[in-house]
């Protein structure tokens, strides 16, 4: 084999291995893009808006106990850099619990808004396993969990 081939094999391996791991979707947002979306979780709260598909990102203020009653789902309140808090209810039936998540981490998020008086709920921060919907989820330590 010839060192040609050998290094179209190399190449091609590496792209295989990285197929589908970047996607600008699951990106860390810059500036800009967060004091956008913290100004759209703003006006939704004022709004008393639901059924938003919002991207955020915040720092987790509050990690809370498991709602175990129907699909469960693991809870933690964010602190978006607008001071708004929201409940993050990440299903943990349909995706992986957020793994190591600690007070203090800052997180990246997908999914869909609900309006509440203590500053609203992120949901479906997973696949929708019916694709009737677009996928949520969760940024944290460099990790996608949906």
């Amino acid at each position: 084999m010839t060192k040609s081939w050998l290094a179209v094999i190399v190449v091609s391996a590496i792209a295989l291995l990285g197929y589908g791991r970047y996607d600008p979707a699951y990106s860390d947002a810059p500036t800009s893009a967060t004091a956008a979306s913290d100004a759209l979780f703003a006006s939704a709260f004022e709004k008393r808006t639901s059924n938003i598909d919002v991207e955020g990102q915040g720092t987790v203020e509050k990690l809370l106990p498991d709602d175990s009653d129907g699909s469960r789902h693991q809870r933690f309140i964010v602190r978006l850099n607008s001071g708004q808090t929201v409940l993050i209810a990440h299903n943990i039936d349909l995706a992986p619990r957020v793994a190591s998540l600690n007070e203090g981490d800052v997180v990246s998020f997908r999914g869909v808004y609900e309006w509440n008086e203590k500053g609203g709920v992120v949901h479906w921060t997973h696949r929708d396993p019916d694709g009737r919907r677009s996928s949520g989820w969760i940024k944290h330590n460099g990790k996608i969990f949906r």
